[in-house]
């Protein structure tokens, strides 16, 4: 390694999605924060959702999203573009359209000038990719660096979606395979393989714009993108806000399978016992063996999209999505709510 070029993942103790505050934790700090009324706020933070959404006018409103967090890769560029993808990602999962972007990063005054450079051009070259633009930013010192996108997205205000509007019959479909939390954490220990390494990558480096544009010809009733509260995580917020219980189906689930081994073996990020902690007491695991259960606590950085569809539609998108995601999958149902456990592993 040339003398003037940074390890990024070295100087973060968390990485990616698993710096993320705990689901449970965040909700105990908004606790009691009033939230004042608007007519026009169809989304706001009061609904654990993944962005806000504000009518402008009967054809149009404002998706509005901000995320960041420290290296989850040692070359900047790569850096940039994982967390550029990671924040469209909230947009593509209310339905709408990214449009406008800010920058968010903070840098060590030691970091070399050419890797900050190839950090934001990463971030460029997503949101370029996304058809949306970077109009600004804004920049601080810090010890531990960190990057992401402050996102503005449209969407028809008839059309938005959100994690609370599943119904009963909804057959659930996602996009990407699990554990990329347990990869990147191996390979933080310079313990996963080449070939690992470079799937995580592609994965978080993949927009779920393709996944968005096939979902919005159909009826989908919720959608969520599972990021860093892991796919229980998010599944358990859907059952909730929704007021449903949901099945999946865990031999649908697509893991990856250097993941599943660094599972047994016990490499799990830290991000997966906060997530176990918010959801296990609302799931019923079931059989399902130890190490499937963390990779479904695992968070995820840019993860899929986990979509409740209805049920005369499910098959026609689960066929088109097939041809334009990483994997797409069927991997559960929404049931009517019967008391107790929300969520249940089969």
């Amino acid at each position: 390694m040339p003398e003037n070029e940074v390890k990024l993942t070295k100087l973060a103790k968390c990485a990616g999605c698993g710096a993320k505050v705990g689901a449970g934790v965040l909700a105990q700090l908004l606790d009691g924060i009033r939230v004042h009324q608007d007519p026009n706020l169809l989304v706001g933070f009061d609904k654990s959702d993944d962005a806000s959404v504000y009518k402008v006018s009967d054809e149009l409103a404002l998706v509005q999203t901000v995320d960041f967090f420290p290296p989850i890769a040692d070359d900047p560029y790569l850096f940039g573009q994982i967390a550029a993808t990671n924040a469209l990602s909230d947009v593509y999962a209310m339905g709408g359209e990214p449009k406008l972007c800010l920058n968010i990063m903070a840098i060590p005054a030691s970091m070399p000038k050419e890797a900050v450079h190839q950090l934001l051009r990463g971030g460029y070259d997503k949101v370029y990719e996304a058809g949306a633009l970077i109009t600004g930013g804004h920049s601080i010192l810090d010890d531990e660096p960190k990057y992401g996108l402050a996102v503005t997205g449209f969407v028809h205000p008839d059309r938005v979606l959100t994690n609370s509007g599943a119904k009963p019959g909804d057959v659930l479909l996602f996009t990407k395979p699990l554990g990329i939390g347990v990869l990147t954490t191996a390979a933080k220990a310079e313990m996963a393989s080449p070939a690992g390494i470079a799937l995580a990558n592609q994965l978080m480096t993949m927009l779920n714009k393709a996944a968005r544009d096939a979902m919005v010809k159909y009826r989908v009733h919720a959608c969520t993108d599972v990021t860093g509260f892991g796919m229980l995580g998010h599944t358990f917020e859907m059952a909730q806000g929704s007021d449903v219980e949901i099945e999946l189906h865990v031999a649908d689930i697509a893991f990856i399978p250097e993941a599943v081994e660094f599972a047994k073996m016990g490499i799990l990020p830290e991000g997966m016992y906060r997530n176990r902690s918010f959801a296990e007491s609302g799931v019923d695991a079931g059989e399902t063996e130890l190490c499937k259960q963390d990779l479904l606590y695992d968070p995820q950085t840019a993860g899929g999209l986990l979509m409740a569809v209805d049920p005369a539609d499910a098959g026609a998108l689960y066929e088109e999505l097939k041809d334009v995601v990483p994997n797409a999958q069927r991997i559960g149902v929404v049931r009517d709510y019967r008391g107790g456990k929300r969520i249940f592993l089969r």
